[in-house]
């Protein structure tokens, strides 16, 4: 599935969730489309990366 993206020069791209992730932990983007609506970083709240959920998953034993 790919994911609207909007970066801090106001251009706009589609990337796959796992290059989503990346761009979110690098700050690399302003905000990025949801289906209830855009997601702006640093003012909504953030899904944490999914291979850090796994992490932590992973170190409780899950």
């Amino acid at each position: 599935m790919l994911i609207r993206i909007n970066y801090p020069d106001d251009s706009f791209d589609y990337v796959k969730e796992k290059i989503l992730d990346r761009l979110i932990e690098s700050k690399k983007i302003k905000r990025f489309r949801r289906s209830a609506g855009w997601v702006t970083l640093g003012v909504d709240p953030v899904r944490t990366a999914r291979r850090e959920q796994v992490s932590k998953k992973n170190a409780a034993g899950i």
